[in-house]
Protein backbone atom coordinates (compact mmCIF):
# COMPACT_ATOMS: atom_id res chain seq x y z
CA UNK A 1 0.00 0.00 0.00
CA UNK A 2 1.59 3.18 -1.08
CA UNK A 3 2.03 6.28 1.27
CA UNK A 4 0.47 8.94 0.50
CA UNK A 5 1.87 12.77 0.34
CA UNK A 6 -0.64 15.90 -0.48
CA UNK A 7 1.13 19.69 -0.31
CA UNK A 8 -0.36 21.69 2.15
CA UNK A 9 -2.32 24.51 0.68
CA UNK A 10 -1.18 28.11 1.92
CA UNK A 11 -4.16 30.32 1.27
CA UNK A 12 -6.29 30.92 4.45
CA UNK A 13 -9.25 28.38 4.37
CA UNK A 14 -12.28 28.59 7.37
CA UNK A 15 -11.09 27.16 10.71
CA UNK A 16 -12.41 23.60 11.19
CA UNK A 17 -13.69 22.50 14.49
CA UNK A 18 -12.22 18.68 14.40
CA UNK A 19 -14.19 16.32 16.39
CA UNK A 20 -13.02 12.55 17.37
CA UNK A 21 -15.86 10.11 18.45
CA UNK A 22 -14.28 7.70 20.52
CA UNK A 23 -15.66 4.58 23.04
CA UNK A 24 -13.49 2.10 24.40
CA UNK A 25 -15.48 -1.13 23.37
CA UNK A 26 -17.64 -2.14 20.53
CA UNK A 27 -21.55 -2.32 21.06
CA UNK A 28 -21.42 1.61 22.73
CA UNK A 29 -23.35 3.19 19.70
CA UNK A 30 -20.26 5.41 18.95
CA UNK A 31 -20.94 5.03 14.93
CA UNK A 32 -24.53 5.71 15.20
CA UNK A 33 -23.80 8.77 17.81
CA UNK A 34 -21.48 10.09 15.09
CA UNK A 35 -23.41 9.94 12.33
CA UNK A 36 -26.95 11.47 13.90
CA UNK A 37 -24.48 14.25 15.48
CA UNK A 38 -22.96 15.02 11.81
CA UNK A 39 -26.49 15.10 10.87
CA UNK A 40 -27.68 17.72 13.91
CA UNK A 41 -24.57 19.92 13.43
CA UNK A 42 -25.64 20.09 9.61
CA UNK A 43 -29.15 20.86 10.10
CA UNK A 44 -27.50 23.60 12.92
CA UNK A 45 -25.71 25.43 9.96
CA UNK A 46 -22.57 24.12 10.19
CA UNK A 47 -21.03 22.74 7.37
CA UNK A 48 -20.04 18.94 8.14
CA UNK A 49 -17.76 16.22 6.96
CA UNK A 50 -18.15 12.76 8.22
CA UNK A 51 -14.96 11.05 8.13
CA UNK A 52 -15.20 7.13 8.62
CA UNK A 53 -11.83 6.77 10.22
CA UNK A 54 -12.41 3.36 11.07
CA UNK A 55 -10.30 2.25 8.21
CA UNK A 56 -10.97 -1.43 8.38
CA UNK A 57 -14.47 -1.79 9.54
CA UNK A 58 -15.94 1.09 8.48
CA UNK A 59 -19.59 1.10 9.07
CA UNK A 60 -20.63 5.18 8.76
CA UNK A 61 -21.70 4.48 4.71
CA UNK A 62 -24.15 1.42 5.84
CA UNK A 63 -25.82 3.42 8.23
CA UNK A 64 -26.92 6.18 6.34
CA UNK A 65 -27.86 3.43 3.68
CA UNK A 66 -24.96 4.50 1.58
CA UNK A 67 -23.34 2.59 -0.98
CA UNK A 68 -20.24 3.51 -2.09
CA UNK A 69 -18.90 1.81 -5.24
CA UNK A 70 -15.58 3.24 -3.81
CA UNK A 71 -13.69 4.22 -0.77
CA UNK A 72 -10.57 4.91 1.03
CA UNK A 73 -8.68 2.00 0.35
CA UNK A 74 -9.11 2.73 -3.18
CA UNK A 75 -7.20 6.16 -2.33
CA UNK A 76 -4.80 4.41 -0.29
CA UNK A 77 -3.95 2.51 -3.36
CA UNK A 78 -3.68 4.84 -5.80
CA UNK A 79 -6.61 3.70 -7.77
CA UNK A 80 -9.18 6.76 -6.74
CA UNK A 81 -8.58 10.81 -5.78
CA UNK A 82 -9.92 11.10 -2.26
CA UNK A 83 -12.35 13.50 -4.24
CA UNK A 84 -14.29 10.63 -6.23
CA UNK A 85 -15.18 8.91 -3.02
CA UNK A 86 -16.65 11.23 -1.27
CA UNK A 87 -20.43 10.71 -0.74
CA UNK A 88 -23.39 13.42 -0.02
CA UNK A 89 -25.18 11.93 2.74
CA UNK A 90 -28.41 13.00 4.34
CA UNK A 91 -29.00 16.92 5.43
CA UNK A 92 -26.31 17.86 3.45
CA UNK A 93 -23.50 16.51 5.38
CA UNK A 94 -20.34 15.02 2.92
CA UNK A 95 -19.28 11.59 3.85
CA UNK A 96 -15.91 10.22 3.40
CA UNK A 97 -16.39 6.46 3.52
CA UNK A 98 -13.85 3.57 4.68
CA UNK A 99 -13.65 0.42 3.60
CA UNK A 100 -15.15 -2.97 5.32
CA UNK A 101 -12.85 -6.43 5.55
CA UNK A 102 -9.64 -4.34 4.52
CA UNK A 103 -7.46 -5.39 6.87
CA UNK A 104 -4.06 -3.96 5.01
CA UNK A 105 -6.14 -0.31 6.07
CA UNK A 106 -6.25 -1.21 9.67
CA UNK A 107 -2.14 -1.63 9.08
CA UNK A 108 -1.74 1.84 7.65
CA UNK A 109 2.03 3.63 8.59
CA UNK A 110 1.19 7.10 10.69
CA UNK A 111 2.86 8.71 8.33
CA UNK A 112 0.74 7.01 5.68
CA UNK A 113 -2.46 8.38 8.02
CA UNK A 114 -0.98 11.37 7.91
CA UNK A 115 -0.88 11.79 3.94
CA UNK A 116 -4.40 10.41 3.85
CA UNK A 117 -5.49 13.46 5.30
CA UNK A 118 -3.09 15.85 4.12
CA UNK A 119 -5.42 15.24 1.06
CA UNK A 120 -8.56 17.07 2.66
CA UNK A 121 -6.57 20.07 2.10
CA UNK A 122 -6.82 20.06 -1.65
CA UNK A 123 -10.34 19.46 -1.56
CA UNK A 124 -11.79 22.57 -1.89
CA UNK A 125 -14.48 21.70 0.02
CA UNK A 126 -16.22 24.59 2.58
CA UNK A 127 -16.55 22.58 5.22
CA UNK A 128 -16.26 23.95 8.83
CA UNK A 129 -16.95 21.22 11.26
CA UNK A 130 -15.12 17.27 10.83
CA UNK A 131 -16.62 14.38 13.00
CA UNK A 132 -14.02 11.73 13.00
CA UNK A 133 -16.02 8.46 13.59
CA UNK A 134 -13.26 6.54 15.19
CA UNK A 135 -12.17 2.87 15.17
CA UNK A 136 -13.05 0.72 18.50
CA UNK A 137 -10.11 0.69 21.21
CA UNK A 138 -6.68 1.69 20.69
CA UNK A 139 -5.18 1.53 17.60
CA UNK A 140 -2.09 3.56 16.33
CA UNK A 141 -5.10 5.64 14.10
CA UNK A 142 -7.14 6.32 17.67
CA UNK A 143 -4.53 8.29 19.27
CA UNK A 144 -3.06 10.18 16.33
CA UNK A 145 -6.90 10.79 15.61
CA UNK A 146 -7.47 11.63 19.12
CA UNK A 147 -4.37 13.91 19.90
CA UNK A 148 -4.70 15.98 16.55
CA UNK A 149 -8.42 16.59 16.84
CA UNK A 150 -9.16 19.84 19.16
CA UNK A 151 -11.88 17.32 20.81
CA UNK A 152 -12.62 14.40 21.93
CA UNK A 153 -15.90 12.63 22.68
CA UNK A 154 -16.21 9.72 24.51
CA UNK A 155 -19.07 7.74 24.26
CA UNK A 156 -20.27 5.37 27.23
CA UNK A 157 -22.30 2.57 28.54
CA UNK A 158 -23.02 1.48 31.40
CA UNK A 159 -21.61 -1.85 31.42
CA UNK A 160 -18.89 -3.11 33.91
CA UNK A 161 -16.55 -3.87 30.94
CA UNK A 162 -17.46 -1.13 28.88
CA UNK A 163 -16.95 1.53 32.21
CA UNK A 164 -13.21 -0.39 32.63
CA UNK A 165 -12.45 0.61 28.97
CA UNK A 166 -13.42 3.44 29.11
CA UNK A 167 -10.73 3.78 32.27
CA UNK A 168 -8.14 2.71 29.53
CA UNK A 169 -8.99 4.89 26.79
CA UNK A 170 -8.60 7.49 29.48
CA UNK A 171 -5.43 6.85 30.86
CA UNK A 172 -3.58 5.83 27.52
CA UNK A 173 -4.75 9.05 25.46
CA UNK A 174 -3.61 10.91 28.49
CA UNK A 175 -0.22 9.58 28.85
CA UNK A 176 0.54 8.66 24.87
CA UNK A 177 -0.98 11.34 22.96
CA UNK A 178 -1.53 14.14 26.12
CA UNK A 179 -5.31 14.90 25.81
CA UNK A 180 -6.26 16.37 28.63
CA UNK A 181 -9.95 17.01 28.48
CA UNK A 182 -12.62 14.37 27.08
CA UNK A 183 -16.00 15.05 26.66
CA UNK A 184 -18.35 12.54 28.05
CA UNK A 185 -21.80 11.08 26.51
CA UNK A 186 -23.75 8.47 28.08
CA UNK A 187 -25.19 6.26 25.63
CA UNK A 188 -28.01 3.68 25.82
CA UNK A 189 -28.90 4.48 29.03
CA UNK A 190 -32.57 3.96 30.68
CA UNK A 191 -33.05 7.44 32.61
CA UNK A 192 -30.93 10.55 32.62
CA UNK A 193 -29.83 9.60 36.48
CA UNK A 194 -28.33 6.62 35.29
CA UNK A 195 -26.08 9.10 32.28
CA UNK A 196 -25.00 11.00 35.69
CA UNK A 197 -24.33 8.42 37.73
CA UNK A 198 -21.84 6.62 35.03
CA UNK A 199 -19.72 10.17 34.46
CA UNK A 200 -19.83 10.19 38.68
CA UNK A 201 -18.21 6.57 38.16
CA UNK A 202 -15.97 7.89 35.83
CA UNK A 203 -14.63 10.94 37.52
CA UNK A 204 -14.29 9.39 41.08
CA UNK A 205 -12.26 6.45 39.23
CA UNK A 206 -10.14 9.27 37.79
CA UNK A 207 -9.42 10.78 40.82
CA UNK A 208 -8.65 7.46 42.80
CA UNK A 209 -6.88 5.57 40.78
CA UNK A 210 -5.55 7.17 37.12
CA UNK A 211 -3.99 10.28 39.10
CA UNK A 212 -4.28 12.04 36.06
CA UNK A 213 -4.33 16.01 35.12
CA UNK A 214 -7.36 15.31 33.28
CA UNK A 215 -11.00 17.69 32.55
CA UNK A 216 -14.13 15.35 32.48
CA UNK A 217 -17.13 17.68 30.79
CA UNK A 218 -20.34 15.68 31.14
CA UNK A 219 -22.08 16.45 27.91
CA UNK A 220 -25.45 14.67 28.61
CA UNK A 221 -27.17 11.38 28.13
CA UNK A 222 -28.45 9.25 25.04
CA UNK A 223 -31.40 7.24 26.62
CA UNK A 224 -32.18 3.78 25.13
CA UNK A 225 -34.43 4.02 22.61
CA UNK A 226 -36.43 0.91 20.26
CA UNK A 227 -36.94 3.54 17.50
CA UNK A 228 -33.27 4.48 17.47
CA UNK A 229 -32.53 0.61 17.17
CA UNK A 230 -35.65 0.13 14.55
CA UNK A 231 -33.72 2.90 12.79
CA UNK A 232 -30.50 1.49 13.03
CA UNK A 233 -31.43 -2.18 11.46
CA UNK A 234 -33.39 0.04 8.66
CA UNK A 235 -30.05 2.04 8.16
CA UNK A 236 -31.58 5.25 8.87
CA UNK A 237 -30.47 8.41 10.52
CA UNK A 238 -32.92 8.33 13.93
CA UNK A 239 -33.31 11.90 14.13
CA UNK A 240 -34.46 11.98 10.55
CA UNK A 241 -36.36 9.40 10.42
CA UNK A 242 -38.07 9.88 13.66
CA UNK A 243 -37.47 13.47 14.89
CA UNK A 244 -39.54 13.33 17.76
CA UNK A 245 -38.32 10.36 19.17
CA UNK A 246 -36.53 10.35 22.75
CA UNK A 247 -33.53 9.04 21.06
CA UNK A 248 -33.42 11.65 18.43
CA UNK A 249 -34.63 14.64 20.87
CA UNK A 250 -31.05 13.79 23.05
CA UNK A 251 -29.19 13.75 20.34
CA UNK A 252 -30.76 17.07 19.15
CA UNK A 253 -29.84 18.36 22.47
CA UNK A 254 -26.15 16.87 22.56
CA UNK A 255 -25.28 18.84 19.22
CA UNK A 256 -26.84 22.07 20.56
CA UNK A 257 -24.18 21.23 22.99
CA UNK A 258 -21.38 20.52 20.87
CA UNK A 259 -21.94 23.52 18.62
CA UNK A 260 -21.15 25.68 21.30
CA UNK A 261 -18.31 24.48 22.28
CA UNK A 262 -15.02 27.01 21.43
CA UNK A 263 -14.03 27.08 17.82
CA UNK A 264 -10.27 26.95 16.74
CA UNK A 265 -9.02 30.14 15.36
CA UNK A 266 -7.11 31.11 12.50
CA UNK A 267 -4.24 29.78 11.44
CA UNK A 268 -4.89 27.01 14.56
CA UNK A 269 -7.91 25.04 13.74
CA UNK A 270 -7.48 24.62 10.16
CA UNK A 271 -7.53 21.01 8.51
CA UNK A 272 -3.86 21.49 7.72
CA UNK A 273 -3.01 22.18 11.23
CA UNK A 274 -4.82 18.97 11.83
CA UNK A 275 -2.01 17.23 8.82
CA UNK A 276 0.49 18.91 10.81
CA UNK A 277 0.15 17.61 14.08
CA UNK A 278 -0.53 13.99 12.79
CA UNK A 279 2.82 14.65 11.15
CA UNK A 280 4.66 15.75 14.28
CA UNK A 281 3.11 12.87 16.52
CA UNK A 282 4.61 10.25 13.88
CA UNK A 283 8.22 11.77 14.10
CA UNK A 284 8.18 12.03 17.69
CA UNK A 285 7.30 8.49 17.96
CA UNK A 286 10.43 7.48 15.77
Amino acid sequence: MSALAAPINEHELVPVQTIAVISGKGGAGKSSLAVNLAVCLSELGRRVLLFDADFAKGNVASLMNLKPAFDLSHVMSGDKELAQVLMDGPAGVTVVPSANGVMEMARMSQIQHAGLIGLFSNLGIDADTMVIDCATGLSDCVLNNSRAAREVLLVVCDEPTALQDAFSTISALNKISGVRRFRIVANQVESSQQGIDLYSTLMKYAERHLKLDVLLDYCGSIPLDSQLQQAVREQQVVVLANPRSAAAMALKKLAARVDKWPRPQSPGGHVEFFVERLIKTDNETR
